[in-house]
């Protein structure tokens, strides 16, 4: 059976499907082996569900299913991973580069939630406030990029211009760390890998960085830190914060783990722009004359801000999930008198390194927020290696 079939009994095609954790559960078991198969029929796949039953005989079989998708699951895998406010599956996409096995994602977003299933054949877990850790398979390395929006920049200057708390005092966002740390306690996985916004190391005067490595370090965990350009990989500059953990259970602290080295570089915008381009990317005379005047105001009081038009033989801007907005951050010049262009969708997927089999079923807006806040790929997958080569070593 194909699971473009399966999809359709469970009515996941349908465009208002509102992706129950029950519908997430089945898609999760439908790719587990036979202990987290177990693990999510007991937990979560009741009879009274109407969608699936099973009894102990049938799991000892694997389940015959073709994954008609772009990424399926790893068959013969090195290691388990989670992959924790997953997005569109940047961490998952590296990981399974690496050889592993995801049993278990999480996000609230509906919106990301089709992205990555349309791509990995799995609906993820929602709200992970609300999910017990005992509910999670046994993994051996938990990822995650926590919400920025608290620590980014960005989201401290908006929120402070309407009144508003930001960082951990984010009731909203801001806490959200603490249920890696309540998963880690539970679980213990041998590692983790974390990825938040550069400005999380400085916010609050470093004390919500320090927050953040006190709990990692009180749960048990070995803890080592690097901000990193996603430039050396991708035609653009974007520096994140990367905290990467170790059992110290395990590990006595010996893990011996580095950052990666990183490449050469190289890469220029130039090189990832689409040949022929629907003229609705194309600024209208409106929105460039406002983001011209805006730019000219603030450059008369001192201010940096303005619109940044690309060099096609240079790298972009940092690309934000506000870039459906009017795309000021990075605008395409064109011939023949147009005014510059937005990225297209596709565009922004090979921004963050993700292959040209990705799957983009969401509208223009969705996918200028789900690039936005993406991680950029290669890089995740070039720490994920390391990651995986410490913990390999140690055979455990």
């Amino acid at each position: 059976m194909n699971y473009s079939e399966i999809r359709k009994h469970l009515n996941i095609e349908n465009k208002n499907s509102d992706y129950t954790d029950t519908v997430a559960a089945v898609t999760h078991f439908l790719q587990s082996d036979i202990q987290d198969r177990r693990h999510y029929s007991k937990a979560y796949i009741m009879p009274e569900d109407n969608l699936i039953t099973v009894n102990d005989t049938e799991f000892q079989y694997e389940l015959p299913i073709k994954y008609d998708i772009p990424f399926p699951p790893v068959t013969n895998p090195k290691f388990k991973f989670i992959d924790l406010f997953a997005g569109i599956g940047g961490f998952r996409l590296a990981f399974q580069e690496l050889e592993g096995k995801c049993v278990f994602t999480s996000e609230w977003n509906k919106f990301s939630k089709k992205t990555y299933e349309a791509n990995f054949g799995e609906i993820p877990f929602g709200d992970i406030t609300k999910i017990n850790a005992e509910n999670i398979p046994d993994h051996d390395i938990l990822c995650g990029g926590f919400p920025c929006q608290p620590f980014s920049i960005a989201g401290v200057s908006k929120k402070n211009s309407l009144g508003r708390s930001h960082g951990f005092l984010d009731e909203a966002q801001g806490t959200l760390f603490f249920d890696i740390v309540r998963i880690l306690k539970k679980k213990r996985p041998k590692a983790f890998i974390l990825e938040n916004v550069k400005n999380l190391v400085s916010h609050d005067k470093g004390n919500t960085f320090r927050v953040i490595k006190g709990a990692l370090d009180e749960v048990g965990y070995s803890i080592h830190c690097d901000v990193l350009d996603g430039k050396y990989f991708v035609p653009q500059h974007r520096e994140r914060i990367f905290i990467v953990g170790f059992d110290r259970e395990i590990f006595k602290g010996k893990e011996d783990f580095s950052f990666p080295t990183m490449p050469m570089g190289g890469h220029v915008i130039g090189d990832i722009l689409e040949k022929e381009v629907n003229p609705k990317y194309t600024l209208s005379d409106k929105l460039w004359q406002y983001l011209q005047d805006y730019a000219a105001k603030h450059k008369a009081k001192g201010n940096g801000f303005g619109y940044g038009l690309v060099d096609f033989n240079n790298i972009t801007r940092t690309i934000s999930a506000r870039y459906y907005k009017d795309g000021s951050e990075i605008l395409i010049p064109q011939e023949g008198g147009l005014n510059p262009r937005r990225l297209t969708p596709r565009e922004c997927a090979r921004l963050q390194g993700y292959p040209e089999n990705f799957i983009i079923p969401v509208s223009d807006t969705q996918a200028y927020r789900q690039f936005g806040n993406s991680v950029v790929m290669p890089l995740i997958e070039a720490i994920g290696e390391n990651v995986v080569n410490t913990m390999l070593k140690w055979k455990v």
